[in-house]
């Protein structure tokens, strides 16, 4: 397994390069986009991200004062509005009793003692909260999506019930705990899952690993 993996990330890095993900100026974008993120496509996001910025809103505090109404109606774009400004303003709440916006506070605890209280805000679910763990505060947290349960699937190396859990301690298990592999490989098959390994006619016949199979 370990071997497979090197390789699927040796002939992923080879064919697209360095992702440069995640795509925000601060920490703290970051987070607020890795809960706009869900069900939607990252292009939507941006477009709520943008209206947060021109707002002079991306920042804990100011975000933290908005009502929910006002809230839903700058994140629009993002899609369930209504649902991602419950969710980020619980988020807000136990980000602002934790730490009182000091990120620093934030990124020296314990990896898994902080996944665990993301895990308990209501509306954080793990692929959120390892977004934020990997992406936002720079913990070695592997990142499991649609993308990656499907092309493990297709590979051989998950079953197609498998949880999140069980194909993030794949990952885990088998890869050194480092920030920047972690990163990489997660927006690398994130990258092949939108351009190769679709939902609906994968292009097998070009794909980067069809060696691989």
């Amino acid at each position: 397994m370990k071997n497979k993996l090197r390789s699927i990330y040796k002939k992923l890095y080879g064919y697209f390069g360095p992702q440069h993900w995640w795509p925000a100026e601060t920490p703290f974008e970051v987070m607020v986009g890795a809960v706009l993120t869900q069900n939607t496509s990252w292009g939507n996001v941006e477009k709520a991200i943008v209206n947060l910025k021109k707002n002079k809103l991306l920042e804990l505090r100011r975000m933290h004062k908005l009502s929910r109404q006002r809230l839903a109606s700058l994140i629009r774009p993002a899609g369930y509005y209504n649902i991602k400004a419950l969710r980020l303003k619980n988020f807000l709440d136990f980000l602002s009793g934790f730490s009182g916006g000091d990120f620093k506070k934030v990124a020296a605890q314990n990896t898994q003692g902080l996944r665990r209280q993301l895990l308990a805000v209501n509306g954080i679910g793990p692929e959120t909260a390892d977004s934020i763990l990997l992406y936002a505060l720079n913990k070695p947290a592997f990142v499991v999506d649609a993308y990656t349960k499907r092309i493990l699937f297709r590979h051989g190396l998950v079953k197609e019930g498998d949880d999140y859990d069980a194909v993030q301690k794949i990952f885990i298990q088998n890869l050194q705990k480092n920030v920047k592999l972690f990163n990489e490989y997660h927006a690398l098959l994130v990258r092949l899952g939108k351009e190769f390994c679709l939902k609906r006619s994968p292009k097998c016949d070009t794909c980067p690993l069809k060696e691989e199979k």
